[in-house]
């Protein structure tokens, strides 16, 4: 056998090992969406693999190499890979069956990555920020706000293999949607893609609207009576979260613009309409954003103003008592030093009478200070 031919039987052993490899990770994976787990009850990053055929899933229990054979094998339709927070070694066979560039692959196993979308040959590679609003009893100054995660997913001819991090933003709720709609799901992966990243910016709109009820309620306790003892750390404290909330959506608008007007080989032009639809959506999160962002500095100078005014009373009221005290301070001064010839010193009403001029002259300062409103 020629050389070759060697090369040839080598690489073939090598890629149904992988694939064999690939078969045993899908069909230990369990049957569910996991929303919360950090690892699936197995230890494999599977949660879900599902074949779609012309809008209708089938419902086989072929493991995922039977399934991309018979995909490619028919040419028609295609396979959803869902993973959770893959190892290298997880995702190595997965990257080698569906011919995934290296890049894509090292910025889906490690994540923290910019929303972005990348073009790899006939592979779409898009990343999406997640976000999920943490309850709290009382917003304090270390209290978590926004939670974020990401979603990297890859779109091919024939499949669509999302990657997931962070333990919220499951996709069981965007894949029983699409199924729902077979119209929609029968357009192929470019429509899961879809379906994708409107889940996502819906869920910044939802988060939006839960941390306007934070800074509603920091505005009306800044505004109180005792606005000036509010703490400013809660303050600081959304204005850290919004920040974090404002670099999962703003990076996203330039990807999710790309999408609905850049043409794209797996992305039909009936599908960038309804990307243009998330774009208008993302457009009007991020100006929500922006307008909280501001909000939030108009509430911080006003609650320092208020600090202020506040200081400058209490700096009022200890002069205008310092005056008042300053008048019997005086008084005791002049008639404590050791003279013998001083006024009334030897009169016998005069003790009573230094006491009754320094009690009428306290109450008279004491009523204009009440009056010009410094006490």
């Amino acid at each position: 056998m020629s050389m070759a031919g060697n090369l040839r039987k080598v690489g073939g052993l090598r890629r149904a090992g992988g694939l064999r490899r690939v078969a045993r990770l899908a069909k230990r994976s369990p049957r569910v969406d996991l929303s919360h787990p950090a690892r699936s009850p197995l230890g494999s990053a599977v949660v879900k693999c599902v074949t779609y055929r012309d809008g209708v899933r089938e419902e086989s229990g072929d493991d995922l190499m039977k399934a991309v054979e018979r995909v490619r094998k028919s040419d028609d339709g295609f396979v959803w890979l869902g993973l959770h927070e893959p190892t290298e070694l997880e995702f190595a066979d997965i990257a080698e069956l569906f011919d995934l560039h290296p890049l894509a692959v090292e910025d889906a196993v490690h994540a923290h990555q910019r929303p972005k979308v990348e073009r790899y040959g006939q592979t779409l590679f898009a990343v999406f920020k997640t976000v999920c609003y943490v309850e709290h009893a009382e917003l304090t100054a270390t209290s978590e706000v926004v939670d974020t995660g990401e979603i990297m997913v890859f779109v091919g001819r024939d499949f669509v293999i999302t990657v997931r991090h962070g333990r919220h933003g499951s996709l069981g709720p965007v894949r029983e949607g699409l199924e729902a709609d077979e119209g929609q799901l029968a357009k192929g992966p470019a429509a899961v893609l879809h379906a994708i990243a409107d889940h996502v910016v819906d869920d910044y709109l939802t988060v939006i609207d839960a941390v306007q009820s934070d800074i509603d309620q920091v505005e009306a306790d800044v505004f109180t009576e005792d606005g000036a003892r509010a703490d400013p750390g809660r303050i600081y404290q959304l204005k850290r979260e919004l920040l974090e909330l404002k670099r999962a959506v703003v990076p996203l608008a330039r990807p999710v613009d790309e999408l609905a007007s850049r043409p794209f080989q797996v992305v039909a032009p009936e599908i960038q309409a309804y990307f243009r639809d998330v774009s208008d959506h993302l457009l009007r999160a991020a100006e929500q954003i922006a307008a909280f962002d501001e909000l939030l500095n108009s509430i911080l100078q006003a609650h320092l103003a208020q600090v202020t005014v506040a200081q400058n009373e209490d700096m009022r009221k200890i002069t205008a008592w310092a005056a008042v005290v300053a008048v019997p301070t005086m008084g005791c001064g002049v008639y404590g030093m050791n003279f013998d010839h001083m006024p009334e010193l030897h009169w016998q009403y005069g003790y009573p009478l230094f006491l009754g001029v320094i009690a009428a002259t306290c109450f008279v300062l004491h009523r204009a200070f009440r009056r010009n409103g410094w006490l």
